[in-house]
């Protein structure tokens, strides 16, 4: 074992090597392999090619080396591409620090039976009046950053669960594909964690028809681990035990604590409220669906049928099984 692999338990160790291709005799070798290829992108500035910060983006890919860079390369391009997203890239920053005072997002205090990380989402706390989109997104993508310090969460990864609850069709008009596709394009491709489920809860029909519609941009191995649950608990407790949730999920323990994850991020500053005004922010979601609309998309968006769409039976959506097993 060397120094890099210093913070793995034994049993993380061992799935590090078994699913991960990890191999401590060869790991500084596989990590200057990836950053011998940085030469060849000089159009984009990697501010960081320690071996630390290289082998999350190997463990991500499985130490596939030219997925890896290719991963890392994603990484940076995303944020010379969206600039104004990182700027004040911080918790304190109004908006974010919005967002995740109300749960974007939260996160659970015990790991599931794989050892990972719960991410929860309680969709209809988005107050549109008080930050915006991006500014979720970017609270998200900076709480990843936090947690992928963990090399524990590098190998074992991460499962999202989105209740959709009482999230309207006003808000969910908000979320365009260009929206969307920015979401996918910084979660997906381009941040070097591993994600074993994303499980939807309570979803209304026109969150399914969004689903429909980001469906092809997503990867063969997301779409796969992607679960509809509609109102059916039971199947979400096949996947993830009740025991380690909250009763929002169905689960044995108390009702979540929006602020759990704010806090560790803010410390003394959480109740520290500022004014924000979501107008003021320099990069406003119109601007990203200009620069993201359609005709700039490499893939073709699916289309749905609004008639087909009011025609969806509620109680099939509502007794709704996962789509795949995550085995």
């Amino acid at each position: 074992m060397t120094h890099l692999q210093a913070g793995l338990s034994p049993e993380t160790l061992e799935k590090a090597r078994l699913e991960l291709n990890e191999n401590p005799d060869t790991l500084h070798q596989d990590i200057q392999e990836v950053r011998d290829m940085v030469i060849t992108r000089p159009d984009i500035g990697f501010l960081r090619t320690d071996d630390a910060f290289i082998l999350r983006f190997l463990r991500a890919r499985k130490f596939h080396h030219f997925e890896a860079f290719r991963l890392l390369a994603q990484y940076f391009e995303y944020r010379q591409q969206n600039l104004d997203m990182f700027k004040s890239f911080k918790a304190t920053d109004p908006g974010i620090k919005q967002a995740l005072k109300d749960g974007f997002p939260g996160g659970l205090a015990n790991l599931d039976h794989y050892g990972r990380k719960i991410l929860v989402l309680f969709a209809a706390n988005w107050d549109q009046s008080r930050y915006t989109l991006v500014d979720i997104l970017r609270a998200i993508l900076l709480s990843l950053e936090a947690m992928i310090e963990d090399p524990e969460l590098q190998v074992n990864g991460f499962v999202l669960i989105i209740d959709w609850s009482n999230f309207t069709f006003k808000q969910a008009s908000k979320l365009t594909p260009s929206m969307l596709r920015l979401a996918i394009e910084g979660l997906q491709d381009s941040f070097p964690a591993r994600f074993g489920g994303i499980h939807f809860v309570n979803q209304p029909w026109y969150i399914h028809a969004l689903y429909t519609v980001i469906r092809p941009f997503l990867k063969e191995k997301t779409r796969k681990r992607i679960f509809l649950h509609g109102n059916n608990l039971n199947s979400l407790h096949q996947l993830i035990h009740p025991e380690i949730l909250p009763s929002e999920f169905g689960g044995m323990l108390p009702p979540y604590d929006m602020g759990t994850w704010a806090r560790t991020l803010l410390d003394h500053e959480y109740d520290d409220d500022s004014e924000y005004n979501v107008d003021s922010y320099s990069m406003p979601v119109k601007e990203v669906e200009k620069e993201l609309s359609p005709k700039s998309m490499k893939r073709s968006q699916s289309v749905v049928d609004p008639t087909a769409l009011k025609r969806m039976d509620k109680s099939e959506e509502e007794n709704m099984q996962p789509l795949l097993s995550l085995d």
